[in-house]
């Protein structure tokens, strides 16, 4: 689920959410301070110079200073207030002779210091209180920092649910494209109401190229079927013609092998627009998958040999060439039943095993272990573009894996999708092509 997915697109939305809430906050915070401590200054400055003002009429009328006024040397004045002083005596010509100094450092923190001078090296000196005023900008730092976590417990959520219809599209659109992906043409997206975002034209766009990606299929379906149809009865007519040339003859014989090439050429054609057109239907009834294998191994006439791995080590037996002469007789172990179409496993396993002698090279080896069939050669190995794209019919691959029309492959695995069953092509650890049936059926 996205939810446990920091990178889902809900998230990456809450954060970008969370982070322009933060920098509103950091902005509005930063004039808040910035404009409560200036006013809190100039509260401060207020008081000092009132203060000095008052003393300085008491200390021109008295020629003393009010008691809670110090009277201070220039050198007794730290050193920015002193800076800051003109030298001349209060109510002198030229302006003011007060000067103000915010102290924020130890041991004398949060003071506002005033002094105005008196004549000579004489000043009086003023301290107000700022506490109150740091202590109210202190409370106010902390209302906004709590102010700003409030209202990401509430955007975050709100965004990442605002997201929630959006994701529910992008899911419904990568679950169909998955499903067109997976051989399902008739998928389809569909429009989101009256939307007209992003999203809807990402959507509209993947159903157009579904639905010219099944025209394109289906003209080439059609187009094999045609062609398979119109070449059987001219071939059916050869075959016969053949049948009359001499036995003896060499070029008879080339002419009879090429016949039977081509007519197992159309016979592939055929099947494979059955297997286009969906019109397959497996007949499944359980049979022993090991005897099985082995008995069509044996009937390929080939030197390939049979391991089936037993699914109870109380049950192992082995058989040495079941049947004289049967060059497909090897090693031979017992496995239970399995549910599945007899005929097209057969027709798997031929098209496998005759796929490794003729691109591949030996030992070829076909092992059973319980509802999983492999079947691998010591050859070159399958090329990488059959390996990324899966078999294409009318293509070998690579040149090293000798010649062939391609379409073995094309039907062994359009009878494992009528099976339900899993055919994957991978090259062994060891060199070779290895091609493994899995007739489990697929998890839920």
């Amino acid at each position: 689920m996205d939810l446990l997915n920091p990178r889902a697109l809900r998230w990456k939305i809450a954060a970008l959410a969370a982070a322009a809430c933060c920098a509103v906050a950091a902005v509005v915070g930063f004039l808040v301070h910035d404009a409560t401590r200036e006013r809190g200054l100039r509260v401060g400055t207020e008081r000092a110079t009132t203060r000095l003002t008052a003393a300085e009429r008491e200390f021109e009328r008295t020629g003393e200073a009010p008691a809670d006024i110090d009277v201070r040397s220039r050198a007794e004045l730290p050193a920015p207030l002193a800076r800051d002083l003109p030298p001349r005596p209060a109510g002198g010509p030229g302006g003011t002779a007060y000067a103000t100094w915010y102290d924020v450092d130890p041991p004398n923190w949060y003071w506002m210091w005033g002094a105005a001078v008196v004549g000579g090296d004489r000043y009086l000196v003023v301290r107000e209180d700022m506490s109150a005023e740091v202590r109210s900008l202190q409370l106010l730092d902390r209302s906004i920092v709590k102010s700003v976590l409030a209202a990401l417990l509430v955007v975050v959520p709100l965004a990442a649910l605002a997201t929630e219809p959006i994701n529910r599209r992008l899911r419904h659109g990568a679950r169909t494209a998955r499903r067109i992906a997976d051989g399902d043409l008739d998928a389809r997206i569909g429009s989101a109401g009256r939307a007209r975002d992003e999203i809807t034209e990402m959507a509209s766009a993947v159903d157009h190229m579904a639905t010219a990606l099944q025209n394109k299929l289906e003209n080439e379906r059609r187009f094999t079927a045609d062609v398979a149809h119109e070449l059987r009865t001219p071939l059916m007519g050869l075959v016969t013609a053949a049948g009359l040339l001499p036995e003896d003859d060499e070029a008879a014989g080339l002419v009879r092998d090429r016949l039977r090439a081509l007519n197992a050429l159309v016979e592939d054609l055929l099947e494979i627009s059955r297997l286009d057109a969906g019109a397959e239907r497996a007949r499944l009834d359980p049979v022993p998958l090991g005897e099985l294998v082995a008995d069509v191994v044996r009937r390929t006439d080939t030197d390939t040999r049979v391991t089936v791995e037993p699914g109870d080590a109380d049950e192992v037996r082995t058989v040495h060439g079941a049947s004289a002469g049967a060059r497909g007789a090897g090693a031979v172990g017992s496995a239970g039943l399995v549910e599945t179409d007899p005929r097209r496993v057969e027709r798997i396993v031929v098209n496998l095993v005759a796929n490794a002698h003729r691109h591949g090279a030996g030992p070829v080896e076909v092992t059973v272990a319980g509802t999983r069939i492999a079947v691998r050669d010591h050859g070159p190995g399958f090329p990488p573009e059959l390996l990324a794209d899966g078999p294409r019919r009318f293509r070998t691959g690579a040149s090293e894996r000798g010649r062939g029309h391609g379409l073995g492959l094309t039907v062994a695995q359009g009878q494992a999708g009528v099976l339900g069953a899993r055919l994957t092509f991978a090259n062994a650890p060891g060199g070779g092509a290895l091609a493994t049936l899995d007739l489990a059926p697929p998890p839920p």
